[in-house]
């Protein structure tokens, strides 16, 4: 595959799965182990160099997207993003625009982060659950305290020095009985960009059961369609949430963005500190580790064919109830790490929140024909 064809997101951690938090559902903290590079706390010179121009030689089109995951990529400390800005300007192509996205929880965020944030036009992705009764819940320190305060103080930075920021809210039985005082709750802040995660965690030890603070499939599909009814009703074009423009790209006939919306994943691996490269977030550990950085190249590694079978297992291995279902356009089976419960027949491989997608998709897909309808009359009278 070439550069000009090849689509990826590469999830970058540069502190590993390092924190200042200690939210209750962090999937993430447990992977500290899989990242050790020789004590080190962040990504090394040698590393992050390596990355920036194997990224820079992998990108196709006119934009390279750089994208800062944790943890909380901020423990990194603002010299070392210094440090990445310095290396991108060094090595990008003339036809090369740079752009930068930091998932964070924004407790760090202060005058300097945000200035910095500013004067380098990154994008800040936002982890907030809601009105701080909802937030709080889940996301807490190591003291097991709040962080409600300390992320609208961060917001309010963001603001303050106008860099472009996303919410994005994990959906947890903590907050899927509230969505219109949630939504509602994002409109204040000004956002343009909503996210919804549906939370689906594992308990330990225990094959595939679910823990008590995972969302029940009917209720996300349910808590969708009401902000869905309101958005379309007040915010459409004005706000975008990420489900509902997935949703309608397929009036158009487009691709999904989202991975786990797509018919094969794998675009958007997982690169740690050390400079190992990952299948996905969800799959980082050792059966899922494709190499390292300092032995193949970025573009070696996403064409490599261990990451096309991960890829293209999430197809084949669809049941049948999936494939002759009236929205596998929209859903396609959503994300591998998801399929694990049985089809009414007895097939397994469903996804655990079928149920729940299947009814929003319904709800939401008589706009998404109207929308094509008027589309395509569009299109034939401007002929």
């Amino acid at each position: 595959m070439t550069a000009a064809t090849r689509e990826f997101q590469v999830f970058v951690k540069p502190a590993g799965a390092r924190c200042n938090l200690s939210c209750h559902y962090c999937y993430y903290l447990e992977k500290s182990s899989l990242s050790s590079q020789s004590g080190r706390a962040v990504m090394s010179d040698e590393v992050l160099d390596m990355y920036i121009r194997q990224h820079l030689e992998a990108a196709g089109g006119n934009e390279a997207f750089f994208s800062w995951h944790g943890g909380e990529p901020m423990t990194a400390g603002l010299a070392f993003y210094k440090k990445a800005v310095a290396l991108q300007k060094r090595y990008r192509p003339d036809d090369k625009v740079i752009v930068n996205g930091i998932q964070t929880n924004a407790t760090l965020i202060d005058e300097e982060w945000a200035q910095f944030f500013k004067r380098e036009k990154f994008i800040a992705g936002v982890s907030l659950d809601g009105p701080a009764v909802y937030h709080d819940s889940n996301r807490r320190r190591r003291d097991d305290t709040g962080t409600f305060p300390d992320v609208l103080r961060g917001i309010d930075l963001l603001k303050r020095h106008e860099v472009p920021f996303e919410i994005l809210c994990v959906v947890s039985s903590a907050n899927i009985s509230h969505p219109l005082e949630i939504y509602s709750f994002f409109r204040t802040l000004g956002t343009e960009y909503i996210t919804f995660l549906p939370l689906v965690e594992f308990m330990p030890s225990e094959n595939k059961k679910v823990s008590a603070r995972s969302v029940e499939p009917v209720e996300f599909g349910n808590f969708l369609a009401a902000i869905f009814d309101e958005w379309i009703e007040n915010d459409i074009g004005r706000i975008k949430v990420q489900v509902f423009e997935e949703a309608l790209r397929s009036a158009f006939g487009q691709d999904h963005t989202l991975c786990i919306f797509r018919k094969r994943c794998g675009g958007v691996p997982v690169l740690e500190m050390n400079g190992n490269f990952y299948s996905c977030d969800h799959y980082v550990n050792a059966a899922h580790l494709v190499g390292n950085i300092r032995d193949a190249s970025l573009s070696e590694l996403l064409d490599h064919p261990d990451q096309s079978a991960f890829g293209q297992l999430k197809w084949d291995t669809l049941p049948r109830y999936c494939l002759e279902c009236e929205v596998l356009d929209m859903c396609n089976g959503e994300c591998p790490r998801n399929r694990f419960i049985e089809t009414p027949s007895g097939e397994r491989g469903l996804n655990y929140l079928c149920s729940g997608y299947r009814f929003f998709f319904n709800h939401c897909k008589p706009f998404v024909g109207e929308v094509a309808r008027v589309w395509r009359q569009q299109r034939y009278t401007s002929f």
